[in-house]
């Protein structure tokens, strides 16, 4: 949002309009429009009078950049009969002189540039009125520039400050500092009275971080162009002062609620971020990073790669720029389009970084061209129209899933690189955790430590209550629409009915598709359904509970299996039979007489195999084909097809979370949920004995889940070196993993924590209440004893979270977030109900009735007492 706009005059200091530049639009005369056309972002005024007032100019003015022009009324009709836009005209309104005006300008125009004598509201609002659509920019002949800028803001407008009325220096009753002028309207919402600022790159558009303004940061910022901020602890932070990553302000600008402020800057490497990053955010991703990527091959390329081959070889850049353009035409599919045109951007950001133009550089000119409005036929030049009779055949590719002229392209996994092989390689970017060290943190920054990653629940819910609703109103048919929508499947049944597996077949079935399953995966299944079901029979108590409290009072305890349950096996970005073992086998040990297991369907309509067969091995009753928020409201309310449950159980994403939470809260639904769930996460306690490979491969594998995903190593008087290897074997282990992308994603986003004991350690570990706790100590005596809060706990080297991930017998669905603190993880005992019983006889009412009548009459509930009073009277009868 723009405080006030500038009038530059013709003779103004360069370095009042070079403070002027950074906060907002300038207003320029034909004159300097013309002495200087290179200027960034400007409108241009030209008065009735001036010479230039012509519309051959007014074209010219706007192909060479202005963005928007303000002309008096007969120049803007002519104006828009030529063609010209009405997002680029601004109406002149002269209210000194008098003006009249016509319902044709109404439409021709995007804004009404108004002269007044002072600030009038009632005026500007009639004018508003007229053009309800417009944007106003008031110039007054007398006007003081603070209370203006604020009065004007307040009814919907923006105040002109010729430059003459603005200065560099401390305001005077003549002139405003540009600062204050453009803080004028600003209001800080802190008891600081700070502005949280977001800084922003000019090369790529990234947000780099978040800072705080002050008054005194943000004047001194747009005086010298550099990057100038507060710190909440030091004062006035100059940014790179002692680092040397220096910030370029390009611009300031205050958001719509005038709280909050962007700068926009040219930041120097090695980057914005302290841990020497382009960002605090994280890494940089496509173009930008191919960017960073060739200007540091630029520099140290190995002498004989291939991109120090490109650098140097003018004629070999040439042809490939040529061949993958030529590829590009003759792609046909979409992926051959997406695959073709990021070679091209490859070799011709390679030619850009050789010659010193940069993206930016680019990006500026895109915006040139669009701000054009001459227009061309558009023809392509004589040499294009036709390939030469000369030229082979060949000279055009044919390219057809990924085939060029009969020579298949390298693929990965399937699908084409998404970027060319020469721009990166594993050295590019270290895969690595941010460390902190608990000695010296103040309660503050311990307590941000133990905070999640995720968004805010309200949020969520507000996404996901219009798909819930949907489901409930639609049922089968909103189920059928989603599941296309999101897993891109087309579905006749939304549900399935047993039989899931074929015995003597050896094949799993979805309805009336016969589907093979691997059968080192089948054993595989077996053994964890084996071992998972004897420690969940573990803990089932056939006998009832019995107490006698007094003589003649026997109460008790008994358990009862919740009838209808509902398991969510989340698909997505992996097969996850595991979590149908884990939910299914408790489900079927407790006795459960509907088990409804929901799942997404692959993009055939069918359901894994390998989840059919665990739905078998446990007895499940249906296979709802649903993710998402719609399968938690079909198993919550129920469809004409999906019977409706009494408990839903299992993990799944914040959409999931999120409408658990939202359906368990509505009295029609009634329906109960196992616990909120969020990301996966571990949190790894290790010593100096600690294999640095078993402790990267622990942290890797809940990594690997999403990039949600926190993992947290807390070292125990970690030494440097062995802190170093197990950091090397992170990345080393990472760049080998499929889902390095995910990796390196919830990586930037996890913690090393340094404590100097095991009881630090441990006071640490329960705070943070983890869902997976591993213990990697030479001494592992007493450990457990120390737990508090966590949802399982791995002890010792050879105790992978793996295993009880996959076949210990433990369950994984366990609490996240912190909720260890609360929760369980999933049992027997969650798919049961306990109900109690009592049992008096009436010498025990003779002994307690007294106790209750006292009780009842003391909470004056007369009947209460009663209902003992009137017993104990037939006894005395």
């Amino acid at each position: 949002m723009v405080a006030f706009f500038p009038l530059l005059a013709n003779d103004a200091p360069n370095d009042l309009k070079l403070a002027l530049e950074r906060i907002g639009p300038l207003i320029l005369s034909p004159d300097a429009a013309h002495d200087d056309p290179d200027l960034g972002h400007h409108f241009v005024l030209a008065e009735a009078n001036h010479p230039h007032a012509q519309l051959d100019k007014v074209t010219q003015w706007l192909d060479d950049g202005a963005e928007k022009v303000i002309l008096s009324p007969s120049l803007i009709s002519k104006s828009a009969a030529a063609g010209i836009p009405s997002d680029r005209l601004v109406l002149l309104l002269d209210m000194v002189g008098g003006a009249a005006l016509s319902d044709s300008l109404r439409d021709a125009v995007s804004g009404v540039f108004i002269k007044s004598y002072t600030v009038d509201p009632e005026t500007i609002s009639s004018v508003k009125q007229f053009f309800p659509k417009a944007d106003l920019y008031v110039l007054p002949q007398q006007a003081n520039t603070k209370q203006a800028i604020c009065e004007l803001q307040r009814i919907g407008a923006t105040l002109v400050v010729p430059s003459d009325k603005l200065t560099l220096e401390a305001s005077s009753e003549s002139c405003t500092n540009i600062g204050d002028a453009f803080l004028a309207p600003l209001s800080s919402d802190r008891p600081d009275g700070l502005f949280p600022t977001v800084v922003t790159s000019y090369a790529n558009s990234r947000n780099l971080g978040l800072v705080y303004s002050s008054h005194e940061s943000v004047r001194e910022s747009i005086v010298t162009g550099r990057g100038v901020y507060q710190s909440r602890k030091h004062g006035l932070w100059r940014k790179g002062e002692t680092s040397g990553a220096t910030q370029q302000v390009v611009s300031i600008r205050s958001d719509c609620d005038n709280d909050a402020l962007e700068f926009n800057v040219v930041q120097v490497e090695p980057g914005f971020c302290h841990l020497n990053r382009p960002s605090c955010f994280g890494d940089l991703a496509g173009l930008a990073q191919l960017e960073r990527t060739l200007i540091s091959r630029l520099a140290s390329a190995p002498p004989k790669s291939y991109t120090h081959r490109l650098f140097n070889d003018a004629d070999l850049l040439q042809k490939k720029i040529r061949e993958e353009a030529d590829e590009l035409c003759a792609a046909e599919t979409k992926d051959d389009i997406a695959f073709e045109t990021a070679d091209l951007l490859y070799f011709a950001l390679v030619k850009c970084i050789k010659n010193g133009v940069s993206l930016a550089d680019v990006e500026s000119c895109l915006d040139q061209k669009a701000r054009k409005v001459t227009r061309r036929a558009g023809d392509a030049k004589p040499q294009y129209n036709s390939v030469p009779p000369s030229a082979p055949a060949t000279a055009v590719p044919h390219v057809v899933n990924g085939v060029v002229n009969g020579i298949k392209k390298p693929m990965t996994n399937g699908v084409h690189p998404k970027t060319p092989a020469p721009a990166t390689d594993a050295n590019d970017d270290r895969i690595r955790m941010r460390t902190v060290n608990l000695t010296g943190i103040s309660a503050k920054e311990r307590a941000a430590l133990l905070q999640r990653p995720i968004l805010k629940s309200d949020d969520m819910i507000a996404k996901v209550k219009p798909i819930v609703d949907l489901v409930r109103s639609q049922g089968d048919a909103a189920l059928r629409d989603l599941t296309a929508k999101y897993d891109k499947a087309t579905l006749t049944d939304v549900l399935i009915r047993p039989p899931f597996f074929a015995p003597t077949a050896g094949h799993c079935q979805d309805g009336n598709s016969q589907i093979q399953l691997d059968n080192t995966v089948r054993a595989a299944i077996d053994t964890a359904y084996g071992n998972v079901t004897r420690f969940h029979k573990a803990q089932l108590s056939s006998t009832p509970l019995v107490v006698e409290t007094m003589p003649g009072i026997v109460c008790q305890r008994f358990a009862k299996a919740i009838s209808r349950v509902g398991l969510y096996v989340p698909g997505g970005t992996a097969i996850l039979p595991s979590t149908a073992l884990m939910l299914g086998i408790p489900a079927q040990v407790a006795g459960c007489r509907e088990i409804v297991i929901a799942t997404p369907p692959r993009p055939d309509g069918t359901i894994s195999p390998e989840v059919l067969y665990v739905a078998h091995l446990v007895g499940a009753t249906a296979i709802l084909k649903a993710g998402g928020a719609q399968a938690v409201s079909a198993l919550a309310y129920g469809t004409e097809s999906v019977p409706k449950v009494d408990k839903i159980f299992g993990p799944g994403n914040q959409w999931v979370t999120a409408a658990k939470m939202m359906v368990q809260n509505d009295s029609d639904a009634m329906v109960a949920i196992d616990m909120p769930a969020g990301p996966s996460e571990v949190l790894v306690i290790a010593d100096e004995s600690s294999n640095p490979s078993f402790v990267a491969a622990d942290l890797l594998s809940q990594a690997e889940h999403g990039i949600d995903s926190q993992v947290v190593l807390v070292g125990i008087n970690l030494t440097s070196n062995h802190l170093s290897a197990i950091e090397e074997e992170v990345d080393k282990q990472a760049h080998q993993l499929p889902r390095v992308d995910i990796v390196r994603k919830s990586i930037a986003k996890s913690l090393v924590v340094q404590a100097s004991s095991l009881k630090e350690a441990m006071d640490f570990s329960n705070d943070y209440a983890p869902e997976h706790l591993i213990v990697n100590l030479a001494e592992t005596r007493g450990v457990l004893e120390m737990v508090e809060n966590a949802g399982s706990v791995f002890i010792g080297e050879y105790t992978p979270e793996s295993c009880g991930d996959y076949a210990s017998g433990t369950n994984h669905t366990l609490p996240t977030n912190g909720f260890a603190r609360q929760y369980s993880g999933v049992n027997t005992q969650s798919f049961q109900k306990h109900i109690t019983s009592q049992e008096i006889t009436p010498e025990g009412l003779k002994a307690l009735g007294p106790t209750v009548v006292t009780l009842a009459d003391c909470e004056g509930l007369a009947a209460h007492g009663n209902a003992v009073r009137v017993r104990l009277s037939a006894l005395k009868a």
